[in-house]
């Protein structure tokens, strides 16, 4: 069954002469529990993908539809138990003036869970914190330790689908397989399925059974990451990304 369907998306910023085609007609669909990468270099349209998923990129035409349902302009509530997006850097992501507690909380607050308390502390340990991070703030968090909580925040309505923006990369190296070890194992217990904008292609070799590469907002090619390990992309531009990266 297909969780998430984009055909011919096209996204665009500013009107008229200052107008910028930051996607155009991608098209690609992501089965559900799979994980499929979105790569590329920067600027070429990969996280608008995503924030158009989300519904934070208001200028759209195409369709985009997540289990079965069409996406218009507006998203209703029931959207964000659904869909959940995980942002690229977790301390800007994150209220300074929040505690864990809070984060958390009103999330589910918002979403209409009762047993908030018993909710809170279950995220935290399912995200490898436990409830002596409760209370903190985020400036009392490593890097590595707020993108957990981000992740716990995005985990907190229960959704189906998790868009990841490249969520190690402003981590230290030591902790970015930590992370990524994280979300193996959420996906695999919770049934998720990802999105994931990488520019690091042994991040998506590692995550994903699928990668589009794009260029200049254009999805040149669709591969499985098998082909990614041998090295047999047909499209002269996937093939110049990747002997980049080895």
């Amino acid at each position: 069954m297909t969780m998430l369907e984009i055909d011919a998306l096209n996204v665009w910023f500013g009107h008229g002469r200052d107008r910028v085609d930051a996607v155009k007609a991608a098209s690609f669909s992501v089965a559900r529990g799979e994980s499929f990468g979105l790569v590329g270099e920067s600027g070429s349209g990969k996280s608008t993908i995503l924030r158009a998923v989300a519904g934070l990129a208001r200028n759209w035409s195409g369709r985009m539809a997540v289990d079965g349902a069409a996406l218009t302009a507006k998203r209703p509530r029931s959207f964000y138990k659904t869909v959940q997006m995980v942002f690229q850097d977790p301390y800007a992501s994150l209220h300074p003036r929040h505690s864990v507690d809070q984060v958390l909380g009103e999330t589910l607050h918002l979403h209409g869970f009762a047993d908030i308390d018993a909710r809170v502390v279950k995220l935290l340990e399912d995200v490898g914190l436990g409830q002596k991070f409760r209370f903190r703030y985020p400036h009392q968090l490593s890097g590595g330790q707020r993108q957990r909580v981000a992740i716990a925040r995005a985990l907190a309505p229960e959704p189906d689908l998790l868009l990841l923006d490249e969520p190690t990369s402003a981590l230290d190296v030591s902790v970015q397989a930590e992370i990524l070890n994280l979300l193996v194992d959420l996906r695999r217990d919770r049934g998720l399925t990802y999105v994931m904008v990488s520019h690091d292609l042994s991040v998506v070799g590692h995550m994903c059974e699928r990668l589009a590469v794009m260029k200049d907002g254009q999805i040149v090619e669709v591969m499985g990451v098998e082909a990614l390990r041998r090295n047999a992309a047909t499209h002269p531009y996937s093939r110049s990304l990747l002997e980049a990266s080895l």
